[in-house]
């Protein structure tokens, strides 16, 4: 989703699957668009996961869910050079870290890995620049995110507004309690502007 100048969407998890007693776990990730696009239009576009290229070898599955890595590329579109890798590698499983992008992240979301020997808790992340020869390594196993991209320059973020511009933010905060913003298809709910 493409969300500048604003856009207004709704996050539900249906009822059968809050009725059950699962825990569902979810990463939102939200990317800086350069500075030329922050006024495109917005777009949602839906891509299957069908559609995104899997690796898979005896101790490690990798998804590539943005970008390019590990010799294949995902078809979402970006802005700006962006990489989300979901991996998944059994206990010993080693991977490299991509080096072609600026800035890079991991995250894990369950279990504990290692980077260079030192260790990664679950929740825990590690954040990267362009230092060459990064490897994980799961002490268990383990599931991580590697999050990358290009340094676009600082940006402000004020509640669900992000911009490099701040007069765009309180514009896009004005909007918001003027309730300018379209609505979305049978929501009714209105969240008022934080103090």
């Amino acid at each position: 989703m493409t969300s500048v100048p604003g856009i207004v969407h709704s996050e539900r998890t249906a009822s059968e699957i809050r009725q059950r007693e699962q825990c569902l776990e979810a990463l939102q990730l939200w990317v800086a668009l350069p500075e030329e696009d922050q006024q495109c239009e917005p777009f949602f576009t839906h891509y299957p996961e069908s559609c995104l290229p899997v690796i898979e070898t005896d101790t490690t599955k990798i998804r590539v869910m943005i970008g390019e890595a590990f010799g294949v590329k995902a078809p979402v579109k970006t802005h700006s050079p962006t990489l989300y890798v979901e991996v998944q590698l059994e206990r010993e499983g080693r991977l490299p870290l991509p080096d072609h992008i600026e800035e890079r992240v991991v995250y894990v979301v369950s279990c504990r890995a290692q980077i260079n020997g030192t260790p990664l808790t679950q929740h825990k992340m590690a954040i990267f620049h362009q230092n060459p020869g990064i490897e994980l390594e799961a002490t268990e196993p383990c599931r991580l995110v590697i999050i990358g991209g290009t340094n676009l320059g600082k940006r402000t973020v004020w509640w669900n507004q992000v911009s490099s511009r701040k007069d765009l933010i309180e514009q896009a905060k004005q909007d918001w309690q003027d309730q300018k913003f379209p609505k979305v298809s049978g929501e009714t709910e209105f969240i008022p502007l934080p103090e």
